[in-house]
């Protein structure tokens, strides 16, 4: 009876696929990126439980989430850099690890650039329009409705 042996991947022995990619450069990138994904990730944990915490928990729960309540916190300077940390943050873990799960799977370099692209563009995108609605939210805009929330002077 014999017994055949199974080659470690990416070993040199005949049986095995080579790894056909070229060594990146000698940068530290994948480094930082590696250390930004457990940094981020414990702030966004931190981020996210408190932002449950204020909006489900305070007050009178989930009831009283609607548009005067969301404009009530964003008028306060604190809870739109809290908001807009948890974005950023967010999208760009997010992104990261989407960056990394490319790298991994896409095994031409064209799909590859080609799937970055699109996922750096879109990104930057949501991040950009995201920030812009935090800071250039209006919840008493001029010439709006009557049922605007309690705190808009009556025109």
């Amino acid at each position: 009876m014999s017994t055949n042996s199974i080659a470690s991947p990416r070993s040199n022995s005949a049986q095995s696929p080579k790894y056909k990619r070229n060594k990146a450069s000698h940068s530290s990138f994948e480094m930082f990126a590696w250390l930004f994904m457990r940094l981020s990730g414990v702030v966004l944990i931190v981020l996210i439980f408190g932002h449950l915490f204020v909006n489900l928990m305070l007050g009178e729960g989930i009831h009283a989430i609607d548009f005067g309540f969301v404009a009530g916190k964003w008028s306060d300077p604190f809870w739109q850099i809290w908001d807009l940390a948890m974005l950023w943050l967010a999208m760009l873990h997010g992104t990261n690890g989407v960056r990394t799960i490319i790298n991994d799977y896409a095994e031409r370099n064209g799909t590859r650039m080609t799937l970055k692209t699109i996922l750096y563009v879109a990104s930057a995108v949501i991040i950009v329009l995201g920030t812009l609605v935090i800071f250039t939210f209006d919840p008493c805009p001029p010439g709006a409705v009557i049922d605007l929330p309690s705190f808009c002077p009556v025109p």
